[in-house]
């Protein structure tokens, strides 16, 4: 005997905490591919180059057309300034004084476009190097060298973050009701509760994990709502896409009597253990059975704390009051012997 509390299983999918599609922002011929299919990445690694020569050529044009317009910007600035001199001489008419301020004014506007433009070009000449947006795995090249990359439509691959890694499951309405109930009782937190997690090929649930999201709404076509456990995974074990089976804190914590679960023998729709009886012989005992807890089943009813449950040599009772010598062992502690009782846990 001793406190326990009841964990639901529900099934679950591992998805990535972070998922691009890699699109080029620039148009252009792939020129060089930087990595090798499924590798991983840290953000901000190359991974495509796109044919730089246009966009350095439109890079030079702009520079250029730059320094054309502060050229044309200083000597607009010094027509003004004669212009200013001759004006209060009487020497122009202000006809020509206020075309000649215009022409620095427009001027000094040509030479913020220049600006922009140069800003553009090296803009567009830095995007010819596709780097990785995030840490993570990448997937194949999807188009290899030589062909023609679109600017925002193009998918060129694709990375997929490892660590952490989420599961998401999604209990019925009346396990989350119940749930919301043991929290408004403080019997449960209200978030990050503990979750254990096992693949499709864990014969139990090594991994851990807290859960750090729960959706704000039922799914009336469903009756579930959505959960979201996040867990570390530094040896790279869970893969996004793997079907994942999950534990999750159902109860709060109980006092339950817990036996090894090959101590349980079935006879039609019932479930039954040997217990030792009186001078030692095997005395049957119905019992309902609950979840498992600690690799041991729960008992609901049907034994009592004191009873001592016989979970080898079962095979030797053919009928109850068969005379049986037990040794007494802790549940969940057995040694290979022929005929083994445990005192209940």
């Amino acid at each position: 005997v001793k406190p326990v509390r009841q964990w639901d299983e529900f099934s679950g999918r591992i998805a990535a905490t972070d998922a691009v599609d890699v699109r080029p922002r620039v148009s252009g011929y792939i020129d060089r591919i930087a990595f090798k299919d499924g590798d991983e990445v840290k953000a901000g690694d190359l991974l495509f180059v796109i044919d730089p020569r246009p966009y350095r050529a439109a890079y030079d044009s702009a520079v250029a057309q730059l320094a054309r317009a502060r050229a044309a910007e200083q000597l607009a600035q010094e027509q003004e300034k004669r212009a200013q001199a001759l004006i209060a001489a009487k020497a122009i008419s202000r006809e020509e004084f206020d075309t000649r301020r215009a022409g620095s004014t427009q001027s000094n506007a040509d030479v913020r476009v220049a600006e922009a433009a140069v800003a553009t070009a090296k803009l567009n000449l830095g995007f010819t190097e596709v780097r990785s947006p995030i840490a993570g795995r990448v997937s194949r090249a999807m188009l290899t060298l030589g062909n023609l990359a679109q600017a925002d439509q193009s998918v060129l691959t694709s990375v997929v973050s490892q660590d952490p890694v989420y599961v998401y499951f999604q209990p019925d309405e009346q396990t989350f009701l119940r749930y919301s109930e043991l929290a408004r009782k403080g019997e449960r937190a209200k978030s990050a509760n503990p979750v254990r997690v096992g693949l499709a090929t864990d014969k139990n649930y090594p991994y851990t994990g807290t859960v750090n999201f729960i959706n704000n709404q039922v799914d009336p076509a469903t009756g579930t709502i959505n959960l979201r456990a996040v867990m570390p995974n530094p040896d790279r074990i869970f893969t996004p896409g793997l079907y994942a089976r999950v534990q999750l804190e159902g109860s709060a914590e109980v006092t339950a009597i817990l036996i090894d679960d090959k101590a349980v023998m079935t006879d039609q729709d019932r479930k039954y253990v040997y217990v030792v009886g009186p001078e030692n012989k095997a005395v049957r005992k119905d019992v309902t059975l609950g979840d498992f807890a600690d690799e041991l089943r729960i008992v609901r009813s049907g034994l009592d704390a004191n009873d001592k449950v016989i979970v080898a040599g079962l095979q030797k009772i053919f009928v109850p009051n068969t005379p049986v010598k037990p040794k007494i062992v802790a549940m969940g502690a057995l040694p290979p012997a022929a005929m083994v009782a445990s005192a209940a846990k």
